[in-house]
């Protein structure tokens, strides 16, 4: 969240931020809440030291009944006070961070393309989709994962398995290069830290799975609890940032998919997910951006698929995203670019929620940048892999950097 402060004295750009983010909130009211807030906790302290005045010495009758509608004065305001502290902390949640110069203004189709890497294949037949090659090559079984656990949900099998396995380790070991410590996260986060990561576990269009009678949900991203891995501790970043690759499996309800990218593997509701994250003093986080954005320009270049990064544009920013790249690989199965990795600064927004901080030069606690972005996804990546590698007899040719850990350079229905 932002720093009320800011926000009083930055309102004309906290509302042109909001529009351009395409982001509905009323910022005089929470001006208005705000200054009660603020005048009720005033009153409450002046008779809460008023009563502690009195209680000094022998109070008298007369004073010992003032004491008494004090208190019953000061219960009252208290209970005000919470009111306007609900409504107040529901509407500074909703305002989303500030905004790069330099983010393209506008929604969805409004990015910028930064650069495009590697060739489109030019295949002299009529290539395939990646689940109807798949399904060929008995790699991967939707009929019995919608059987078992519902539709869009999928068995991997055979030499696909060891594909997904290839290409974690091959992320394990390029990230770890750059020296990120490896984590392997729980499945489950309590919904304050969800919340403090700018996820709405009870919103009306939610993408996450709710665990009935507890305060948990199944995570979308590692970067939930990589996130909560630190809340409310103050952190010695003066050796560096510190910097996490994390596993995790990842649950989306994908409410409201439809269409092409809805098909296959593209959106589904269970999948494994590398995740690259970030906690670092403000003066670096631009930096490493750059430094996040080029490590998953190093994957995909190991990887050999065409893809481009894009500067997402304000309005499909998110709430947490000071900036965002993607990157979009090609697939036969959109005709086009479809996203497999993101990754974001999100500066002290989330960090403010879940009170993380760090020691500045001053020795004042501070709060630290938080950054997050994919290195490999177990769904979107294979898509590329598989679609863009295909040849005329049905068979897939293995990336070289993956050869090594599938111990093949083809995947065949005879492998």
């Amino acid at each position: 969240m932002l720093d009320i402060k800011y926000i009083r004295e930055n309102v004309d750009a906290i509302k042109e931020n909001c529009k351009n983010r395409h982001v509905n909130v009323n910022i005089e009211r929470l001006l208005e809440l705000d200054e009660e807030r603020r005048d009720f906790q005033q009153q409450i302290d002046t008779l809460r030291a008023e009563r502690n005045q009195k209680s000094k010495g022998k109070p008298s009758d007369e004073e010992i009944t003032h004491m008494r509608e004090v208190g019953d004065k000061i219960k009252q305001f208290e209970e005000r006070q919470t009111e306007i502290e609900t409504e107040y902390t529901d509407l500074l949640l909703q305002i989303p961070n500030s905004t790069h110069p330099d983010s393209p203004i506008g929604g969805e189709e409004d990015f910028v393309t930064v650069a495009e890497y590697g060739k489109k294949p030019d295949f002299d037949f009529e290539p395939k989709d990646h689940e109807e090659l798949l399904t060929n090559l008995n790699l991967i079984d939707f009929e019995r994962g919608a059987k078992v656990a519902g539709s869009k949900f999928y068995f991997v099998k055979n030499d696909m398995v060891r594909l997904n396995q290839a290409l974690i380790n091959y992320g394990l070991d390029v990230v770890g290069n750059h020296g990120f410590e490896l984590l392997e996260t729980p499945d489950l986060a309590k919904h304050e830290i969800l919340k403090g990561a700018g996820f709405n576990p009870r919103g009306e269009e939610k993408q996450i799975y709710n665990i009935e009678d507890e305060d948990l949900s199944l995570v979308g991203t590692a970067e939930i609890t990589v996130l909560g891995y630190h809340a409310d501790e103050v952190l010695d970043l003066s050796n560096g940032p510190k910097k996490y690759v994390a596993l995790s499996h990842c649950f989306r309800t994908e409410a409201g998919s439809y269409g092409r990218t809805s098909k296959g593997l593209y959106r589904v509701h269970q999948f494994t997910k590398l995740e690259m994250f970030v906690f670092c003093k403000p003066k670096d986080s631009e930096k490493l951006h750059e430094e996040l954005l080029t490590i998953e320009k190093e994957i995909c270049d190991g990887l050999e698929f065409p893809y481009r990064v894009i500067d997402i544009a304000t309005g499909d920013l998110g709430g947490p995203a000071y900036r965002k790249y993607d990157l979009e690989a090609h697939m036969t199965m959109l005709d086009g670019y479809g996203e497999i990795t993101s990754t974001s600064n999100c500066t002290d927004y989330q960090s403010r929620r879940l009170n993380i901080k760090y020691k500045n030069e001053e020795g004042k606690n501070e709060y630290v940048h938080t950054l997050n972005g994919t290195a490999v996804v177990m769904s979107r990546f294979p898509i590329a892999l598989i679609e863009n590698n295909q040849q005329k007899d049905g068979s897939v040719t293995i990336p070289k950097v993956l050869q090594p850990y599938m111990n093949k350079k083809v995947l065949s229905p005879k492998s």
